[in-house]
């Protein structure tokens, strides 16, 4: 049977709803940090509980590993000629130098809106950052797990592509967009950890055995979580803003909204769009 893609509308509520049941998580998560504090009786409890703390800590540490790449909000920022932004290289500045227009999109690989603004505006945004007189930050978030599937591709996906732009962050923009050109319907099972592996392959990766690990063992599948929770229910830094449904695109800070729905996946309306920004 088809599933019957959401509206934005539609994807908004789910995006709340989401949201919600993560301050929910979040909750329950510190409630019962503070009763296990309370059972400390007695020195040798004592000496016990904070080994077991210890323990427990130490083991959350391992398991949320934090990418050094994403460093812009939670976001990757891609520069001339493709070239990532990373603690240890800046891509040259451009024919229009360093002040250029900042393009920032928060995006979840199973959404269709996502995919439907990625494909007509993908080579126009690839030609102006390529050229430096753009840059262009993308934002990887998942709120559409469990919709239909226990595989939660929008979290493997994204945890996919977080290990590309980690270990082989040039092919990272390449690889955002081949994961839209060839998206799952919403709510399916969507392909398999391996697949995402070979679809990094055809983005020209290296280190193609870090990165098939990276995807397998889901490494920063946490990270994702959290993020996904501070972009919901927190303002975006800088702005006034949230992230109420995908994809958010801004430029600037400024968000791009249209009156009506078509335009907003126009090439020539955003385009349009960016100028304004870049003028004001």
């Amino acid at each position: 049977m088809t599933r019957e893609k959401q509206t934005r509308s539609e994807q908004r509520e789910a995006a709340r709803a989401k949201a919600k049941a993560l301050r929910e998580q979040h909750k329950k998560g510190e409630a019962r940090k503070r009763l296990a504090l309370q059972f400390g009786v007695g020195g040798a409890v004592i000496a016990v509980i904070a080994l077991v703390a210890f323990a427990l800590v130490s083991g959350a540490n391992k398991e949320t590993a934090v990418p050094a790449n994403f460093s812009y909000n939670d976001g990757i920022k891609i520069g001339t000629n493709l070239e990532a932004f990373t603690p240890d290289y800046t891509p040259a500045p451009g024919e229009a130098g360093t002040n250029v227009p900042n393009i920032q999109i928060y995006l979840d690989y199973q959404c269709p809106f996502c995919r439907d603004f990625e494909l007509p505006n993908s080579s126009q945004i690839e030609s102006w950052v390529s050229k430096g007189v753009a840059t262009i930050e993308i934002h990887p978030i998942s709120f559409l797990d469990g919709r239909g599937t226990p595989n939660e591709y929008s979290s493997r996906a994204a945890n996919a592509a977080v290990c590309v732009a980690e270990l082989s962050p040039n092919s990272f923009f390449k690889y955002n967009s081949l994961l839209f050109a060839n998206q799952p319907e919403e709510g399916t099972a969507g392909p398999s950890n391996s697949e995402l592996f070979d679809r990094a392959k055809e983005a020209g990766i290296a280190n193609e055995a870090g990165i098939k690990s990276c995807i397998d063992e889901k490494r920063y599948g946490a990270w994702i979580s959290t993020i996904t929770t501070k972009a919901l229910n927190e303002n975006i830094p800088g702005t006034e803003y949230k992230v109420e449904g995908t994809p958010f695109v801004m430029v600037n800070n400024e968000p791009f909204k249209t009156e009506v729905n078509a335009d907003f996946y126009s090439p020539a309306r955003f385009a349009q769009f960016l100028q304004s920004v870049t003028v004001n």
